[in-house]
């Protein structure tokens, strides 16, 4: 038996106008036209689907069971293409973004609270880059969005710059550096300095800094949290570099002291990474303006 959805629209159009005539009025077609339609289905059913010379037209039991089957498929099916309009109109889609860093949470959720209210049938996800190769990743369509400071060529991926970060130091008050106007790379070597469980090729303060000057720290402690983090920095328990927007409200906590890394401090740039037919999406476009003007507004306050 060939089913088609035009059979199941059929037959619950014919159910519900109570006949022939009123249900071919309704689906704009000839009455003709639809009892050639109705009668091609029963002749692959190989039974009737209504019971004839009752008015209103009424259905048989075979016919009561593929109205069923109607109703309950034809609803999914309209979603289906409401969804696919959405999609084809820019409304709908996927967002999956993954983040190559811990501290991008602390300006991200604040972008997506923004962006979930502009965009409600958009389903975002966030996966943290830092498990797997968030790169490749993009590549294959498993996410959507890489948020990293390490751009690459990679052919058909767009890297959008977003905003300028400072990597800044950070200490306890009762750290004999914090009698320092900025630190530098030797001022690292009798210090436990506590990072991110990350790959030091993607900590600021090892590639921009202490890599570069061949300085190893008295010790590195790794500390998931933000939070944490600070709580074990203002114990003096170690020493941290954190992005300047993570420390908008510690440098004014009479416990830290904050100060630029090397005489002129250092600037790094965060960057989008979008596959190049995704870039220009409406949703994706104006995810990528929130991500450039509210951590901004969060690094002044």
């Amino acid at each position: 038996m060939h089913l088609e959805f035009r059979h199941l629209r059929t037959i619950k159009a014919i159910h519900e106008a109570g006949g022939l005539a009123r249900a071919a009025d309704l689906m704009n077609i000839t009455q003709s036209a639809l009892s050639h339609q109705v009668k091609g289905l029963e002749d692959q059913a190989g039974v009737e689907l209504f019971v004839r010379r009752t008015k209103p037209l009424r259905l048989s039991a075979a016919g009561m069971r593929l109205l069923r089957l109607a109703e309950k498929v034809l609803p999914e099916i309209e979603a289906l293409e409401d969804d696919f309009r959405n999609l084809q109109s820019g409304k709908a889609g996927r967002l999956h973004i993954a983040i190559e860093c811990h501290a991008c949470f602390e300006w991200l959720f604040p972008v997506l609270e923004s962006f979930r209210k502009a965009w409600p049938d958009v389903d975002v996800d966030i996966r943290p880059g830092l498990a797997f190769d968030a790169l490749p990743a993009l590549k294959r369509e498993e996410v959507d969005l890489v948020v990293s400071s390490d751009p690459e060529e990679l052919d058909a991926v767009t890297f959008s710059p977003l905003f300028n970060y400072e990597p800044v130091f950070v200490a306890s008050a009762q750290n004999p550096l914090a009698a320092k106007d900025f630190v530098v790379a030797e001022d690292f070597r009798d210090q436990m300095l506590i990072t991110y469980p990350v790959d030091r090729a993607r900590l600021d303060v090892f590639s921009q800094l202490l890599t570069p000057a061949k300085v190893e720290p008295r010790g590195v402690r790794q500390v998931e949290l933000t939070a944490v983090i600070l709580l074990l920095v203002a114990s003096n328990r170690g020493v941290a570099v954190l992005p300047d927007w993570v420390v908008r409200e510690v440098k004014y906590h009479s416990d830290y002291v904050t100060r630029p890394l090397t005489e002129t401090g250092l600037t790094r740039t965060l960057y989008a990474a979008t596959r190049d037919e995704d870039t220009t999406k409406p949703f994706m476009a104006h995810l990528l303006r929130l991500a450039k003007t509210i951590p901004v507004k969060l690094q002044r306050s």
